[in-house]
């Protein structure tokens, strides 16, 4: 597991979120808009105003803990959306409560005589932790689309299939209460987004690591459909395109892992009683244990932390895996954009190249030659390039070449670009898991703040234009940007995001995701 990385940009991006926008607070009339639920009042920073905690569904404590979103109650007068909302349960040490399903809308504050696309960003963060205030949408918005980000719940509170839960609601989805939320944020876009200058035929989800595994859940879902019209996914996982490598809970284990966390409350049996011992306990009690990085220690071991089942297969929001679903072509027919970075998260364990290799199976011998040729590489360096291909480069190939097969525009990339101010630093050999959000969220100071470069920043404008316009038109491709060709299986080419530049042309790592395939494909 590789996670320092992308924590540490993270927080740097937060920095960057409070120095880049902003201007004081204001009172103009573009500040007030009025959605469904009451009229709110934002703030006005530069060319854009943004709306933050705007809740979209009822606060779910008590008896809501574990139901699915209930609408949000309407309110008198004018609501103060200035402020972020507090993020929803978790380990980390920040702003939280389990009154938190809000959302937040960054929008130009002189809006065009037509309504604009709308980009809706899911957050990742291994389904266990995040903060919306992370992923400020402002430099988006100010190049003429709206942004919008939400909370959903999280870790036991926000996948949990109590058999209790199942009795109580016999005709609702059980389980999955994180994508049911994210599905009431996307169903008030549908509703309210006009408010804001939106335009809610077109819409666009994106997400990165989990947050691009809820993308694709949404895609597969029969309950999103007709709420978007183009995905993004940026190195999907949890789930992956690939079933086994982070596989979804059928619902009857899920009933187990619960079963098996209450016990060890010492809550026992599965009727009432024990759910309303359930929602008795306090909510800093339901994340004990299940940080980001136990979590995903569990899933690299195969020893979950227990209670967390992580998404699963509850028969109403997800009916089959991914890739089950796209190899039937199941999916949400729309353009979608997929890929992955190049030293992307890699989940698995290897104590010596043996053990690693052996995760080949027969072809082991053929994967040594590829990967390590002089027998000369370090293990760790073998265990970054071979589990980060197995997690989510391959999976990103495959899922881009279901998808292409059935006629759906398809664009496949890697984003390998490295900041100047950190080519020197051996650590960084390419682009760690998440290392592409400042450059999609044009704001490659993030990162490395004051070291940021002309060459950062071109890299940044150019990577968030494709976003912007796969989002305004269907298409990444536009204005003087290098084409981005359709994915297509049979030809060797991939667009890559390089210290270079912008590269179309055959793959570097194609023997090497080739074999992944082959791998895959024996095993079924």
């Amino acid at each position: 597991m590789f996670m320092d990385g992308r924590r540490k940009f993270l927080l740097l991006l937060v920095v960057a979120s409070c120095q880049m926008g902003f201007a004081p607070r204001s009172g103009a009339a573009d500040d007030i808009v009025t959605i469904d639920s009451g009229m709110l009042k934002g703030e006005r920073s530069g060319t854009v105003v943004s709306f933050k905690g705007i809740p979209y569904a009822a606060p779910p404590v008590g008896d809501l803990r574990w139901r699915n979103p209930r609408p949000a109650e309407e309110w008198s007068g004018i609501r103060d959306a200035r402020d972020f909302g507090p993020s929803c349960m978790q380990t980390d040490d920040l702003p939280k409560s389990e009154d938190c399903l809000t959302l937040n809308v960054w929008t130009p504050a002189k809006r065009p005589p037509t309504p604009m696309p709308v980009m809706v960003w899911i957050s990742g963060d291994a389904l266990v932790h995040g903060n919306t205030a992370q992923y400020p949408g402002a430099q988006l918005a100010a190049r003429k689309v709206v942004f919008v980000s939400m909370n959903y719940r999280m870790g036991r509170l926000g996948y949990f299939a109590h058999p209790a839960l199942m009795k109580e609601s016999p005709d609702e989805p059980v389980g999955n209460y994180g994508y049911m939320d994210q599905l009431a944020a996307l169903k008030w876009v549908r509703q309210n987004i006009d408010a804001f200058g939106g335009d809610p035929k077109k819409v666009t989800i994106f997400g990165q690591s989990a947050g691009g595994g809820s993308v694709m859940a949404h895609m597969i879902s029969p309950l999103s459909l007709g709420l978007f019209r183009g995905a993004i996914l940026q190195s999907p996982g949890l789930p992956t395109a690939r079933a086994e490598i982070t596989p979804l809970s059928p619902l009857k284990e899920a009933e187990k892992t619960a079963l098996d966390y209450a016990a060890s409350l010492r809550i026992h049996g599965s009727d009432a009683d024990a759910l309303t011992a359930l929602r008795a306990l306090p909510a800093e009690k339901l994340t004990e244990g299940a940080s980001a990085q136990e979590v995903l220690a569990g899933m690299a071991t195969g020893k979950p932390v227990i209670g967390i089942s992580g998404p699963m297969i509850d028969g109403r929001f997800l009916l089959e895996t991914p890739e089950a679903a796209f190899a039937a072509s199941r999916q949400a027919p729309v353009p979608v954009i997929i890929g992955a970075n190049d030293r992307g998260l890699g989940l698995g364990q290897a104590a010596t190249k043996d053990d690693l290799f052996a995760l080949f199976g027969s072809r082991a011998a053929e994967a040594r030659s590829l990967y390590d040729p002089s027998g000369q590489q370090s293990l760790d360096e073998l265990k970054q390039q071979v589990l980060a291909d197995r997690t989510l480069v391959e999976p990103s190939r495959h899922l881009a070449d279901e998808i292409a097969r059935t006629g759906q525009p398809t664009w496949w990339y890697r984003f390998s670009y490295v900041a100047e101010a950190l080519r020197d630093d051996p650590t960084w050999k390419g682009a760690p898991h998440g290392a592409e959000i400042p450059y999609i969220f044009d704001m490659p100071n993030a990162l490395v703040k004051d070291g940021v470069t002309p060459a950062d920043w071109a890299m940044a404008t150019l990577a968030s234009a494709y976003w912007m316009g796969f989002a305004a038109n269907g298409d990444p491709n536009g204005g003087s940007r290098p084409k981005w060709p359709n994915h297509n299986a049979a030809v060797d080419r991939v667009i890559d995001f390089t210290n270079l530049g912008v590269k179309v042309g055959a793959d570097p790592l194609k023997l090497r995701l080739d074999l992944w395939q082959s791998h895959w494909e024996e095993k079924k």
